[in-house]
């Protein structure tokens, strides 16, 4: 497996330094970059789950610096950076995390972007954190996508390991299509 995905993934890596170089202009250089980092992180993520199945034991997490509340901007930034319109709200009194708690809310986050990047498109799509005394809630909701026909294919287990992920802390999770043809996907994690 690591043969075949790393070497791919090496290769859009080094394409992409290259095309970042030689670009005409400054989008495309930027873009180029992103393109660059991403891959390298995906070959950063690979290569330590690859470590823990060779060698057995821990978790992927436990080998990598593991995001937060505090990188979820960047994380919108590069959906933005797509055309992807997300407005981010927060709600209540900013208090104590456990960083598990934190790290948990970034994937569900993140799992709900790569679902509208599939599915839906350049949609508008509202991001909402509310923390509540006991709680905090976290939000995705994007509108119905313009070109129903346009979507990629996903095997659906990210939302499958993301509802484990969530109740595995003692949350709830949801991941429904709204009545408008949109689609939710919330949590709420045990603060």
């Amino acid at each position: 497996m690591h043969d075949v995905v790393a070497h791919q993934v090496s290769l859009m890596v080094l394409r992409a330094g290259a095309l970042e170089i030689n670009a005409p202009d400054e989008k495309t250089a930027a873009e180029a970059e992103l393109i660059r980092t991403t891959g390298k992180e995906a070959l950063i993520q690979l290569r330590a789950v690859l470590g823990i199945l060779r060698h057995g034991g821990g978790e992927p997490e436990s080998f990598l610096p593991q995001p937060t509340l505090a990188d979820i901007d960047a994380l919108l930034d590069q959906s933005r950076s797509i055309g992807v319109p997300i407005e981010r709200r927060d709600e209540g009194t900013a208090g104590e995390l456990h960083a598990v708690v934190e790290h948990t809310a970034y994937r569900v986050v993140q799992e709900a972007l790569t679902n509208i990047h599939k599915h839906a498109g350049m949609v508008p799509t509202q991001v909402v954190l509310r923390r509540l005394p006991s709680a905090l809630e976290v939000t995705v909701d994007n509108v119905a996508p313009h070109d129903r026909t346009s979507g990629m294919s996903g095997s659906g287990l990210g939302l499958i390991s993301l509802r484990e992920r969530v109740e595995l802390l003692g949350g709830e999770f949801t991941a429904r299509p709204k009545e408008d043809g949109g689609f939710t996907v919330s949590a709420r994690l045990p603060a």
